[in-house]
């Protein structure tokens, strides 16, 4: 929400002209250092969120002979989407009028100058609008690098870099700028997504789903011992995560405000309190409580509150911390067994979940009378129902070009690997390259 306000003011009185069009009596606002500073460490640490960190968390949970696989499809779809959101992707997400799709007048970022700016959230302070940029970039790059876990294991790299190429192009944009955009569809209903519950993570979960249906299963999958090869490497990677998520929340933020003091307690408490409903939630359903479960506890209360991280007050950030441990260990647990699916590194059951309860929650815990920040015209009712009306589009829209990305790789490409291939591991077969040297 506080992302689109920005956006527009890009779009309109500050980026869209020329210096020479302000006034005399108007001057040219000049960039606020702290602010700027403040966006150029927030796009460090989600760069540092997907390499090292998403990288080595899904790295150490697969077996060894995959290990680089992952890696390599995490750093080279994070540098794809990155040129992909350069040549068109900021233009078609961030400018002109439609509700579902932008204009061509930034492509190559054509227009933008060093001296373009972009407005923050106080009067008359800016940032340039080159760091907001890059800052974007990082958030669609992730984005597409959360899918790689769905279908780790067992699918063509080539089949990797098309499908992505499809999805960012067909479905990331008309979703980032259906919630982030002053005109955009759902922004313009009061939908409230601070930082990325239904652009980020339920966008990436469901095609995530969609892979592992259409992929298919891994050879061996229930009957042969597929356990994570490096848990302390997991534990290194979802540390970078929670550390580089505050980047990603506070960063969207866009300034360096007392506000943001909010935002960063809110995705320390809500993350904290995950870990500690995993944990104890696989405790009382195991038996013991481990390393893995911590780890993905972590990442299920930083995507929870994601959405609402500017929105609600403390108390609301520890219960949505609660709830989402608990619903996503049930999703991974329960729900991924009953219906039987191989989402090799729980990208649906962690993300697509956290973000479906942190989204639809936003419209409860935003109350005043729950310690939120409150709304103008505020109506639980109706909040709830736009919250979840964003889950269901961005749920159906998703699936349908994550469904139509796959085939289209399979019918250029290949989409898995074959059974030989598969045996052996991707790394050796794929990248001629082994993690460890026996």
């Amino acid at each position: 929400m506080r992302v689109i306000r920005v956006v527009s003011a890009i779009v309109g009185p500050l980026a869209a002209l020329p210096l020479a069009a302000f006034a005399q009596d108007a001057p040219v606002p000049v960039p606020d250092k702290a602010d700027t500073v403040w966006m150029m460490v927030s796009t460090l640490l989600v760069i540092l969120m997907a390499a090292p960190g998403l990288a080595l968390f899904y790295g150490g949970m697969v077996r060894a002979k995959n290990m680089l696989s992952v890696l390599m499809q995490v750093f080279v779809v994070f540098s794809l989407i990155v040129v992909l959101w350069i040549a068109y992707g900021y233009s078609l997400a961030f400018t002109g009028a439609g509700e579902w799709i932008g204009g061509f007048e930034r492509l190559f970022l054509a227009g933008i100058t060093p001296a373009s700016t972009a407005a923050t959230f106080t009067d008359g302070v800016v940032i340039p609008e080159l760091v907001f940029v890059a800052f974007q970039a990082t958030f669609a790059a992730i984005t597409a690098c959360l899918i790689v876990g769905s279908f780790a294991e067992r699918v063509k790299f080539s089949a990797v870099l098309i499908f992505m190429g499809i999805w960012f192009t067909c479905c990331y944009l008309p979703i980032a700028r259906m919630v982030w955009y002053s005109e955009g569809f759902m922004f313009k209903r009061g939908a409230l997504d601070f930082a990325g519950g239904t652009v980020v993570h339920i966008n990436a979960g469901v095609a995530g789903l969609v892979g592992a249906l259409v992929v298919g299963k891994r050879i061996g999958y229930g009957t042969v011992a597929m356990a994570p090869h490096n848990l302390p490497m997991v534990m290194i990677g979802a540390s970078l995560l929670w550390v580089g998520w505050f980047g990603f929340n506070v960063g969207s933020n866009l300034e360096a405000s007392p506000f943001t003091g909010l935002v960063f307690l809110n995705t320390f408490v809500a993350t904290a309190a995950a870990v500690m409903a995993w944990t104890i939630g696989e405790w009382i359903h195991r038996g013991q409580p481990t390393m893995l479960g911590a780890a993905s506890g972590a990442v299920a209360g930083l995507v929870a509150i994601t959405p609402s991280c500017g929105f609600v007050g403390v108390g609301g950030a520890l219960v949505l911390g609660l709830l989402a441990g608990f619903a996503c260990l049930w999703a991974v647990a329960k729900f991924k067994v009953w219906a039987g699916y191989d989402d090799s590194l729980d990208v649906f059951g962690v993300h697509a979940v956290g973000g479906i309860v942190g989204a639809i929650l936003t419209g409860v815990l935003v109350s005043p009378r729950f310690g939120g920040t409150g709304l103008d015209d505020y109506h639980m009712g109706h909040q709830v129902w736009t919250q979840t009306l964003g889950v269901l589009i961005t749920i159906g829209w998703s699936a349908l070009v994550a469904f139509i990305g796959y085939k289209i790789a399979d019918l250029t490409v290949g989409l898995r690997v074959s059974e030989e291939q598969e045996r052996e591991g991707l790394d050796t077969t794929y990248h001629g390259e082994r993690a460890y040297q026996n």
